[in-house]
């Protein structure tokens, strides 16, 4: 090896194994796999979307089901936006979704559904609420509650 090649070369870094290659070809394929399931959903989304979008023009009537529906199509964008960049708390998101999925689930159901289911649903929502809320704080001032990271 010449004097060039020595100087080049850190000495404290350990070789490049065939593991270690398999490690990182392996973590890129995941990535990639990832990043790709993350745009079909995103494109998936934005389709039915428009599909409901399309409907309401049609039918010339907007509900409160389908204003609640798109938020979902809107939150689960913002999932995916989050997921895709790595910014943010992406364990928000699915909460914030469950949220809006059962206070649709109670608009649509209206009347005909029994008060006691209601109650238990909007227990759902406020645990949902309380855990959204929880994640938050523990995301903003870490584990012990300190503020120090």
């Amino acid at each position: 090896m010449s004097e060039q090649q020595r100087q080049k070369s850190p000495p404290d870094m350990p070789p490049i194994t065939m593991a270690d290659k398999s490690d990182r070809i392996a973590t890129a394929s995941f990535t990639l796999v990832e990043k790709s399931l993350l745009v079909l959903t995103a494109v998936m989304t934005l389709v039915a979307a428009m599909i409901k979008v399309g409907i309401v023009i049609e039918a010339r009537d907007i509900t409160l089901a389908d204003i609640l529906l798109m938020f979902l199509y809107t939150e689960v964008i913002a999932m995916i936006a989050v997921f895709y960049t790595g910014k943010g708390s992406p364990f928000i998101y699915p909460i914030l979704i469950a949220m809006t999925a059962i206070a649709r689930l109670i608009v649509l159901q209206g009347k005909d559904m029994d008060p006691q289911n209601i109650l238990f649903e909007a227990g759902a929502i406020l645990l949902l609420a309380i855990s959204a809320l929880v994640m938050l704080r523990v995301g903003a001032y870490g584990r012990d509650g300190s503020g120090d990271d």
